[in-house]
């Protein structure tokens, strides 16, 4: 049963306790049996998220002065599981890399395999994978060390269409982005037919990245913008605010235009919308964790 970190000094300065994990700090008892002792009713509650995951160790306290009243909750521990989803991916990605490399160069041959791997129900890539191992690791060191009773996990879903247009709604679900149009026209559209970034119209436009793919940018229609071949070639893989404050060319063509480089890229900045990948990293996953503690 977790105790106050004085009460465990004085345990263990007294030889009355051992020592036994280190991260959380848990400690067992030499002169008592598990059957002498009294155990309270304790509470782990999740939190998981895309890149961290919160856990909290409470412990639970009947009020017996109302009937069918709540139980009154005690934190007792918090824990803060950071995860590495996006370490597994790169990893997998190299490791895919040196594939390729090793069939081009002759170094190893072998033939390339295709759909000859049999994935069960409800597989998840390792990288989603990694957060319900984790956790579930996590939630059974604290059932182990602790006499928890309960589990709690918040089940959120987050709608990726609401997010990105918060009026959504009816008929406009089964209506993409590109309704009516094809992706260039869209972008030629939605730009006014001139460079993104230094306002050249009466030139040959190109579809850019803004955030670059070697910086994990997605080709989702909404990193994707419309740039003439010397803004494109400049700005190669750099970040959006680093390429309109040292790129020298750039802020030529903008005074040539007439055109302010603090405005042009506040325009940009925000035209684009925010990434969906943590969001759909935990849809993803939440019935997973999900159907993992509940067989506990």
């Amino acid at each position: 049963m977790p105790c106050s970190e004085k009460r465990a000094r004085l345990l263990l300065e007294r030889g009355r306790a051992v020592v036994v994990n280190l991260t959380p700090f848990v400690i067992r008892l030499r002169d008592r049996c598990l059957s002498d002792c009294t155990l309270q009713p304790t509470l782990l509650a999740a939190d998981p998220g895309s890149k961290e995951t919160g856990l909290a160790l409470m412990r639970l306290e009947n009020n017996a002065t109302e009937e069918k009243a709540p139980a009154t909750r005690h934190v007792l521990c918090l824990f803060q599981l950071v995860h590495r989803g996006f370490q597994i991916r790169q990893a997998l990605e190299q490791r895919a890399g040196f594939r390729r490399r090793r069939r081009s160069k002759n170094l190893r041959y072998r033939q390339p395999r295709f759909d000859n791997r049999t994935r069960k129900k409800g597989w998840l890539p390792p990288s989603l994978q990694h957060r319900v191992d984790t956790t579930m690791a996590w939630v059974d060191k604290l059932c182990r060390w602790a006499p928890v009773t309960h589990l709690s996990m918040e089940l959120v879903r987050f709608d990726l269409q609401k997010m990105e247009n918060p009026e959504i709604s009816g008929v406009e679900y089964q209506q993409g982005t590109l309704l009516g149009y094809e992706v260039r026209e869209y972008l030629l559209e939605k730009w006014g037919r001139e460079c993104t970034y230094c306002g050249t119209g009466d030139t040959p436009l190109e579809i850019e990245h803004v955030v670059a793919k070697s910086r994990d940018g997605s080709s989702r229609v909404a990193n994707l913008t419309i740039a003439c071949h010397d803004c494109n070639q400049a700005k190669d893989s750099q970040w959006l605010a680093d390429f309109f404050a040292t790129n020298k060319g750039l802020k030529k063509r903008l005074k040539v235009n007439g055109l302010s480089a603090e405005v042009r890229l506040e325009r940009v900045q925000r035209q684009l919308k925010l990434p969906l990948r943590d969001a759909t990293a935990v849809n993803a996953t939440r019935w997973a964790l999900f159907g993992a503690m509940k067989s506990t």
